[in-house]
């Protein structure tokens, strides 16, 4: 087995960790992103391979399995995944993330060679057990939501408050009893380990589905923070630095969700985001009137309009849509018509879900307008255009103190001179609310497929030439 100095595992350690920082830092931008991840990769296999040479002196032909196994998944997943299970791929990483970290410190104080008696190492491996278990539940509770498995529709414990309370004090108790030694026992472990993941199923239960964008970067969160964790447990620098950073920006792209959601951060970590007893949804079934029109008459609005806005949603993932609206935008650029893409920050269901799919079809970057750019430019713009978007447009979250997306901050679509809709169907959004735009005056609606409506309005306007 080849030995590595102490000195040179710290350099590269650090490398490693350097990688890290500027992928992230690098993750930040759309142009940047994809060199990001590949630094980030590139950091990460160093670790691994400086790891495997410090650490292993048995087994390392499964290690190398392993090794193998891992990344034809990973090939496999980033090639075949459809962008519309995105979000619930990132949902079972987040589950494996916490649950290796849990597994790390499990393993370390049951097979230690040695007997643990340091009370900082015990509390370290009672945390990453604690966070890591929660975590692996949680997220899986969340894919079940985002794959409509579980009930998308917030499900509420009675006495779910007090009952997560009292989980919560015994979990501190447990933990700090396993984290004193010559007292602490395995068997605190196993209660700890049951009391954590009982509590990842809780935390995440009560939480519908239009708060999905929150929990999927919580959760990712929460896996960091786990492995920060394990690596206090295996004193392993490059393990806590990239746990740190991975929790630090899940936790800051959490107060950016719930800032664009207009939620509590106390409530996210406690469960049950927005939902209070008694709640009722929006909504009513009622067949009330609506415009609707072909992909000839959008074509004809389009094409005489001198600035567009497109706000694209989960539906135009859904279509696989992306390139045609660029086509579509690209024509309508060619005319002389200012185009622009509004994106809110929970719109899809992850956080950067409508960016990533966009950029796929290359849009270019400067035409991405977050929420604060583009929502004091809709009641200057003649036309938006909405494309499977929902509950980020709907006047409702402005008005109506009942409706779960109340005080939600939403794209100012209804202030645009006249607005288009792709649509399947009249079906509410995730959050099942009725959407008030769809019954303006000024609000047309297009049905059917949005790749098929968007190629016909794309053929109509070449026609208008």
């Amino acid at each position: 087995m080849l030995e590595i100095s102490s000195n040179i595992e710290n350099i590269f350690y650090l490398l490693s960790a350097s990688l890290f920082i500027i992928g992230l830092k690098r993750l930040a931008s759309p142009a940047t992103a994809r060199n990001g991840n590949r630094l980030a990769s590139v950091g990460m296999l160093i670790a691994i391979i400086i790891t495997i040479l410090k650490y292993t002196n048995t087994n390392f032909e499964w290690i190398i399995i392993g090794f193998f196994i891992g990344g034809i998944l990973g090939l496999v997943l980033s090639r075949y995944v459809q962008m519309t299970a995105m979000p619930q791929l990132v949902a079972v990483f987040n589950a494996f993330g916490g649950g290796a970290s849990a597994l790390v410190a499990i393993y370390q104080l049951m097979y230690s060679r040695e007997p643990i008696t340091g009370t900082f190492t015990l509390a370290s491996i009672a945390f990453a057990t604690v966070i890591g278990s929660l975590t692996f539940t949680g997220s899986f509770i969340a894919f079940g939501k985002l794959q409509g498995i579980v009930s998308t529709r917030p499900i509420l414990l009675p006495l779910r408050n007090y009952l997560n309370l009292i989980l919560l004090i015994a979990i501190i108790v447990f933990a700090i009893i396993l984290s004193i030694p010559n007292i602490s026992s395995i068997n605190f472990l196993y209660i700890l380990i049951g009391l954590s993941l009982i509590v990842g199923l809780l935390i995440v239960i009560p939480i519908g589905g239009a708060d999905m964008p929150v929990v999927v970067a919580l959760l990712n969160s929460y896996s960091g923070i786990a492995g920060a964790g394990a690596g206090f447990v295996l004193n392993n620098p490059v393990l806590i630095i990239s746990g740190s950073l991975v929790g630090a920006s899940g936790l800051i792209l959490t107060r950016i969700m719930t800032k664009a959601m207009n939620r509590s951060l106390a409530n996210v970590m406690l469960g049950g985001i927005g939902v209070a007893d008694g709640s009722t949804q929006s909504g009513s079934d009622e067949n009330r009137p609506v415009k609707s029109l072909n992909t000839e008459d959008a074509a004809m609005i389009l094409g005489y309009a001198e600035s567009v806005i497109f706000v694209p949603g989960y539906g135009l993932a859904v279509a696989q849509a992306q390139h045609q609206i660029n086509e579509l935008a690209n024509l309508l650029k060619d005319k002389g018509t200012n185009v622009k893409y509004a994106i809110h920050p929970v719109a899809g269901r992850m956080p950067g879900h409508m960016n990533v799919l966009l950029a796929e079809a290359n849009v270019p970057y400067d035409e991405l307008k977050d929420l604060d750019e583009i929502n004091s430019e809709f009641d200057r713009t003649d036309v938006a255009v909405v494309v499977g978007a929902n509950d980020v447009t709907n006047p409702t979250a402005r008005t109506d103190s009942s409706s779960p997306i109340y005080g939600m901050p939403i794209l100012n679509v209804d202030k645009a001179k006249s607005v288009i809709v792709l649509k399947r169907s009249m079906a509410s959004g995730f959050a099942g609310v009725e959407n008030e735009l769809f019954f303006l005056e000024k609000t047309n609606m297009l049905f059917g497929d949005a790749k098929d409506s968007i190629e016909g309005m794309t053929r109509e306007i070449r026609d208008l030439d």
